[in-house]
């Protein structure tokens, strides 16, 4: 599946690292996964459920918190409110760059982080836990044994995971200043909850305590044998088929192109994936395509450079071109072949061109016309060719006007 990343602001003005998990076909619907207490987004569940999930048409936005993975800041700063403000950024990225999340989804900790920003993203409509804990405060059991020393010191070092972190007395007030179940109860959105009956780290009381709390629509699936983190490829499968399967019933999982009636261009964006060295996601309407550059230039080669896409804008063009001139004149054309190819040559080599010194752009382009037609017919349509927008627009004087963003 295509792999985007790329980085946001978080709330806390460092830039968060955020991966896209999109279809190959059309995006049928945009979700928000939140993942677990020092997890990361690249977190084996994580991405197993993203990947399932653009393989249903959806494309899930996962990413780093602040100080975890490759997102910068310190984890020691972070806390649940912000945590939960960070997914609330996120949700306005894809607002503003794509299309605002319709399913929240969060495993554990992310769960619970989940459900206190649902509120705050009024364009989502279905929100699903797995593992989560009904009290954000439930986190702190994974280290009590070093809270009186957190609350006296101000701030202290723990093992989570077998790895070392910071956390200070802010992060455990404010946790415990949590209060998730009224937000479940004002919830609004349909859910649900997703929880193994031997999850050893969050109990499934916790689920209950969710679930009860909730307002329907809700649902629970049982997570029979899975444990906390997902671990069995199988076990991330299965959560992302049931949510794809469930989320049907309330988000409109039909792609729904947006069709360009008016007559006006529209524009084509284009912005770093951070991905690689040159990638880029180029947005146009209701498509979206993958630029890069080739492995000999430094680049992936995981899409059509800016050369490529200039010679498919003119073989399009050439190709659509004629064919209307032979709809039009009802000649028998049954296929067009358009083969091109950029290449730099010498000014004095080039006969008919005004320029004589220094280097030239030559555009070479093949046509096969493919029916029966006769010599003037094809003689007609070569001319047709070179009458196509395009072909004018690179064969004439060209005006670009550059400006800074505001």
């Amino acid at each position: 599946m295509p792999h985007e990343r790329f980085q946001f602001t978080g709330v806390g003005g460092h830039q968060l690292a955020a991966a896209l998990d999109t279809p190959d076909g059309p995006v049928k619907a945009y979700a928000l996964f939140a993942h677990c207490f020092t997890c990361g987004k690249d977190v084996l569940a994580a991405k197993r459920i993203a990947t399932a999930l653009a393989a249903k048409g959806v494309a899930t936005l996962r990413f780093d918190f602040t100080g975890l993975g490759s997102s910068e800041g310190d984890f020691a700063n972070s806390t649940f409110t912000s945590n939960v403000a960070d997914l609330v950024r996120a949700a306005d990225h894809l607002r503003e760059t794509r299309k605002a999340p319709a399913i929240l989804i969060g495993h554990s900790l992310g769960g619970a982080a989940i459900l206190a920003a649902a509120g705050r993203i009024p364009e989502a409509k279905a929100v699903a836990t797995i593992a989560a804990p009904s009290d954000p405060v439930h986190v702190t059991h994974l280290f009590k044994d070093r809270i009186k020393d957190i609350r006296a010191q101000g701030e202290g070092e723990v093992s989570l995971a077998g790895r070392p972190f910071r956390i200070k007395r802010e992060f455990l007030d404010d946790v415990a200043e949590q209060n998730l179940m009224a937000q479940v109860k004002q919830l609004h959105k349909a859910l649900l909850v997703m929880h193994s009956p031997t999850d050893d780290t969050v109990g499934i009381d916790n689920a209950t305590n969710i679930f009860i709390a909730a307002k329907h629509p809700k649902s629970f699936v049982s997570l029979a044998g899975a444990d906390h983190l997902l671990s069995g490829k199988q076990d991330a499968a299965y959560v992302a088929g049931v949510i794809g399967a469930w989320a049907e019933r309330y988000v409109d999982l039909a792609p729904q192109p947006v069709a360009n009636t008016g007559s006006a261009p529209r524009n084509v964006v284009v912005q770093e994936t951070r991905n690689g060295k040159f990638q880029q996601i180029v947005t146009t309407g209701p498509h979206r395509l993958i630029a890069d550059e080739p492995v000999a230039v430094g680049g992936d080669d995981t899409g059509p450079g800016p050369y490529d896409f200039l010679l498919t804008g003119l073989g399009a063009c050439t190709s659509m071109t004629m064919r209307m001139y032979a709809d039009r004149k009802s000649l028998p054309v049954d296929r067009i072949t358009v083969t091109l190819q950029h290449n730099k040559i010498y000014a004095k080599d080039c006969e008919e061109c005004e320029t004589r010194e220094g280097m030239l752009d030559q555009i070479d382009r093949v046509i096969r016309i493919e029916g029966e037609l006769d010599a003037d017919q094809r003689k007609r349509l070569m001319e047709i060719a070179d009458k196509c927008p395009v072909h004018k627009t690179l064969t004439s004087e060209v005006r670009i006007v550059t400006k800074a963003a505001e």
